[in-house]
């Protein structure tokens, strides 16, 4: 949080997120004191507040004085978090943002629940708060979320997926909510039509870049870093764009006989496999990709007036990539 802050000097910014904090401690308690302790364990665990953040950004470019963006940025942040019980319920996971897993320190059924409660939670805020459109747009996001952790089940284990595949999957369950925080942040604060659908292009390609970032991150940081062990990815058979090039590589006769179609890797090919995608470049080939991505997240963001936020949103994407670059230096 303190690069971000470093990244975002606008007092306003963090002063409203200190209010999403808060917020999001009202919006996930439950009458009941059981299922408010299991929606809140994710939340307390922390996290960057990425979405939030974005949602608020973007309201700079109408008028960020209004209390509707701080809803919409609990909104975003409240999906997000329910997506992520769910998804740990799915891949069978045991830790996130550092700390035990909701279906790890109870079990897959109240995980589930929460993070139910979390998504209902969501589009009560923002029928209460926001406009109809604003609800319209949550609900389908939440669907596009879905098709894309669907696309990435149908995927998993499978080596012969393209990386044009993978591009669909992250769209789906990243971008697909990055693009929403900012489109109903601009929303909120009634920035022009052109506006939001400026913010809308470049948030699309950053969530892009967010998801490849995050990607690489799992094959070169470690546990300490990520909150999670390293490969992960390939652990639970998701083949990410970097393997999917190093299998299609000079290497890729021995990828293949080590992530055998259909059965969970041993720890020591997870470990050569790693290996392999990092000294064959394959990690430098996903970051390339990422970068011609924020190329053009920066040609959308020349459209809008100049001002602080802007400036703002042109350091973000490179932040990302920054991440990678630092643990690999």
């Amino acid at each position: 949080m303190e690069d971000l802050q470093s990244l975002v000097p606008i007092p306003r910014v963090w002063s409203q997120l200190q209010r999403v904090e808060e917020r999001l401690l009202e919006a996930s308690t439950a009458d009941d004191a059981y299922l408010t302790k299991i929606s809140q364990h994710l939340l307390l665990a922390g996290g960057k507040r990425f979405r939030p953040l974005l949602a608020l950004l973007a309201s700079e470019f109408g008028d960020p004085a209004d209390h509707r963006p701080i809803e919409a940025a609990v909104s975003v942040e409240l999906i997000h978090l329910g997506s992520l019980y769910h998804d740990d319920v799915i891949d069978e996971a045991d830790t996130r943002r550092g700390a035990v897993s909701a279906n790890a320190n109870w079990d897959n059924t109240v995980a589930i629940l929460a993070g139910d409660f979390l998504m209902a939670r969501a589009s009560e805020v923002a029928a209460t708060h926001l406009s109809q459109e604003s609800v319209r747009l949550l609900a389908a996001t939440y669907a596009e979320l879905v098709e894309g952790q669907t696309r990435e089940l149908q995927l998993q284990h499978d080596l012969t997926h393209s990386v044009h595949d993978y591009l669909q999957v992250i769209g789906g369950k990243t971008a697909s909510l990055i693009r929403t925080s900012a489109r109903l942040g601009a929303m909120a604060s009634d920035a022009s039509p052109e506006v939001i659908d400026t913010l809308s292009e470049w948030a699309w390609e950053v969530g892009m870049v967010f998801q490849i970032a995050d990607d690489a991150l799992d094959l070169v940081a470690d546990e300490a870093m990520i909150g999670k062990p390293a490969g992960s990815d390939i652990r639970e058979g998701t083949y990410t764009g970097a393997v999917l090039l190093a299998a299609n590589g000079p290497d890729g006769g021995r990828v293949r006989e080590l992530l055998v179609d259909g059965q969970a890797p041993t720890e020591e090919a997870v470990e050569e496999v790693i290996r392999i995608v990092r000294e064959g470049g394959y990690v430098d080939r996903t970051l390339d990709g990422a970068r011609e991505r924020l190329r053009k997240a920066s040609r959308a963001l020349d459209r809008l007036p100049d001002s602080e936020a802007r400036s703002v949103l042109v350091t973000l994407g490179d932040y990302l990539l920054d991440r990678v670059e630092a643990v690999r230096s």
